[in-house]
């Protein structure tokens, strides 16, 4: 039975961050919410915080990083949390290593992958990523999307002035090799206040979806992901994710999250509510105490907006 929190939000979706390191550099990366690393967890380690989280009902998990896929055995982490029977186990990536990696991670129960790029253009990726991998990028979605992964994601942060004018290039090619394009609105940073980052790149998206729910030939709303929107325009699948830390999000929030530290993290945008859970399990706490240690987590979700707001 799905475990719920004090708001009612059911949790039925668990983010490991399994690494903290990356091959590129993106100028506007939060890294997940999540503290300076000390060690990486051990697949052994990660097999045994999903298996506990399946047995609290959670029936999603999506490994996240840092990069996810630089970590050499990516794919045993990937076998021992699928055969634990999940209903989705997906990834996100930057997708430089997606060439390596896709089939044999299909192999080993990966379900669907997300994959962050925010332009085709050259010299823009690089400006924002401070590397030359662009096409490395591009190779690992077409072989993801060959591969039978399903669906491929491409997760592009739009920025005014950056690459707000690429958004329609990039739906094409997300239409050519079959992929999804998620438009991701800029998310704030430090907390709540506004600051001189958001005013330089913050591009306002009501004006796209409005002319998205003109052109679309069907609208699907998605209850459990913030009710936002999918359009389907010219054979293709656009959706506009929203900031999070806004009351659509929250209301709908059923993820809880474990960072690189093995800290359950009831809320991606605070870090002040953690709960341990590598060192007791470590100490060789049994699955019922570990479990209670999930439901402390979970009792601590309180709406982000709400300090907001």
């Amino acid at each position: 039975m799905t475990v719920t929190d004090t708001y009612q939000r059911p949790i039925i979706s668990l983010r490991i961050s399994i690494t903290n390191r990356c091959n590129v550099n993106c100028f506007y990366c939060h890294h997940d919410g999540i503290l300076p690393q000390k060690y990486e967890m051990t697949p052994d380690e990660i097999h045994r915080i999903a298996q506990v989280a399946r047995g609290i009902g959670v029936q999603k998990i999506r490994l996240s990083g840092g990069e996810p896929l630089i970590r050499d055995d990516i794919v045993e982490i990937v076998s021992k949390i699928s055969s634990i029977g999940f209903k989705d186990v997906s990834i996100t990536t930057n997708g430089t290593y997606l060439d390596k990696y896709a089939d044999d991670l299909l192999e080993a129960g990966l379900n669907r992958v997300n994959v962050s790029l925010d332009t085709l253009n050259p010299e823009t990726y690089q400006f924002i990523t401070k590397k030359d991998y662009l096409e490395k990028a591009k190779q690992g979605i077409i072989r993801a999307t060959e591969s039978d992964l399903y669906p491929v994601k491409l997760n592009m942060v739009v920025m005014k002035g950056i690459n707000h004018n690429e958004i329609w290039d990039m739906f094409n090619f997300c239409k050519e090799t079959g992929a999804i394009l998620q438009l991701i609105e800029l998310l704030k940073t430090d907390n709540c206040p506004d600051n001189g980052f958001i005013d330089d790149y913050h591009y306002e998206m009501n004006d796209l979806e409005i002319e998205l729910a003109d052109r679309a030939d069907k609208v699907k709303t998605r209850r459990f992901m913030q009710d936002r929107k999918k359009y389907f325009v010219d054979g293709g699948e656009i959706e506009i994710v929203k900031p999070m830390d806004n009351t659509q999000f929250c209301k709908n929030c059923t993820r809880i999250r474990i960072t690189p530290e093995g800290k359950l993290k009831p809320c991606l945008l605070r870090n002040d509510n953690l709960v341990d859970f590598i060192e007791p399990m470590r100490q060789g706490k049994s699955d019922e105490e570990l479990k209670k240690l999930f439901l402390e987590a979970i009792a601590n979700r309180e709406p982000f907006y709400d300090q907001c707001h």
